[in-house]
């Protein structure tokens, strides 16, 4: 059973979500700790309330950011994850977290990749006038929402969509599509083919 550690900055819907199908079988995964970069942040109250550990740290206390990622893998450290999961995480992932946890961090964004990567993606959708949006989960690199895709999950775009009501219909499918998406990581389900994830020799259903 692979040991969880899930980041996120806000309420923690997301972060709820993979804690609950930890606990209840749908992840063969034991979290073993929720992280914030925003003491007091909300998420910490569910993850108390789900009896899951909880840290936080402020990334203004640290005078760099390679200053604040060693902080965290410090903290980490204590609990040796074998999966990191942003769920609401608003920090790009720096080099020097990536090199510690690299091919170890999975996140989830509220389009479909590589449409519309980064800060208000709903936003950008409805602006664009496309007719459909979604989310995706992604293995994390380098890069703002670039990494491999592990799966994507589609809703539609309506004429009259604000982004507040296209967000509402994303987050809909948001934790179905990402307690899949982690139940196979967990699974080993996965493995990294250049830009490519696909599933290993053996699993049903080839490259997704």
């Amino acid at each position: 059973m692979k040991k969880i550690v899930v980041f996120a900055s806000g309420r923690g819907s997301n972060a709820a979500a993979l804690l609950e199908a930890c606990r209840d079988g749908r992840i063969a995964g034991e979290p073993v700790l929720v992280f914030s970069d925003v003491p007091g942040a909300p998420v910490l109250a569910k993850a108390a309330a789900l009896g899951v550990p909880q840290a936080a740290l402020a990334p203004r206390d640290f005078p760099t950011r390679q200053a604040y990622e060693e902080a965290v893998i410090r903290i980490l450290a204590d609990y040796a994850p074998d999966l990191i999961c942003l769920a609401g995480y608003m920090r790009l992932v720096g080099p020097t977290l990536l090199s510690a946890y690299g091919g170890r961090i999975v996140n989830i964004h509220p389009s479909l990749l590589p449409s519309f990567p980064g800060l208000h993606a709903q936003r950008q959708a409805v602006e664009a006038g496309v007719k459909l949006s979604g989310c995706t989960v992604h293995f994390v690199d380098a890069g703002m929402d670039t990494g491999p895709i592990i799966a994507q999950t589609a809703v539609p775009v309506y004429a009259d969509d604000t982004e507040d009501s296209l967000a509402e219909r994303i987050l809909a499918v948001e934790h179905a599509t990402y307690i899949e998406a982690v139940a196979g990581v967990c699974r080993d389900e996965w493995e990294i083919r250049g830009r490519r994830v696909w599933r290993r020799i053996g699993r049903e259903g080839g490259d997704r």
